[in-house]
């Protein structure tokens, strides 16, 4: 697995992600093995599932910022033309 390019930043993300030490998923695989279908899409929820999980906690930790943005996005969806 070729190094990150910031190792520095992720140590730094992997800490408050509480993931310190462990490794990615992908260092279980062989270079040469091609990935399937279901197994990118296991990988691909999981990473939308944090995604949201990581929205919800900003929206709960900001919330003048969080409705800022919903009504920024009332405000496009409003103006927006079919």
């Amino acid at each position: 697995m070729p190094e990150p390019e910031h190792p520095e930043r992720e140590r730094e993300w992997r800490a408050r992600a509480g993931t310190e030490g462990r490794e990615p998923e992908d260092t279980r695989k062989y270079e040469g093995e091609t990935e399937n279908d279901a197994e990118r899409r296991r990988r691909r929820a999981h990473f939308l599932r944090e995604l949201n999980e990581a929205k919800a906690l900003r929206d709960r930790v900001q919330p003048r910022r969080a409705r800022a943005a919903r009504m920024r996005q009332q405000m496009r969806m409003r103006t927006f033309r079919w």
